[in-house]
């Protein structure tokens, strides 16, 4: 475990915050001139979908926010060797 913060970590959750509104707005903005005469069902499916989406690459962000490297460390280092 860390003892000291890192500038990643506040930096991190700005920019996971913005980049969420930001999609968030894009999909407000556009979805329902798009999908706005489809059923219920698929406009349900098609909110669902674009509402777990941003999920995908939150992984590799979290990963880099409290390691700096955007990929997971390898499992065989020792903590100690982890930077």
């Amino acid at each position: 475990m860390r003892e000291t913060p890192t500038w990643r970590i506040p930096v991190g959750i700005i920019g996971l915050f913005i980049g969420i509104m930001v999609y968030a707005i894009v999909i407000a903005r556009y979805a329902p001139d798009i999908i706005g005469s489809w059923s219920g069902l698929a406009q349900t499916i098609v909110y669902l979908v674009l509402g777990l989406i941003w999920l995908l690459p939150l992984k590799r962000f979290l990963i880099w926010m409290e390691t700096g490297s955007w990929s997971a460390p390898d499992a065989s280092t020792p903590e100690s060797d982890r930077s």
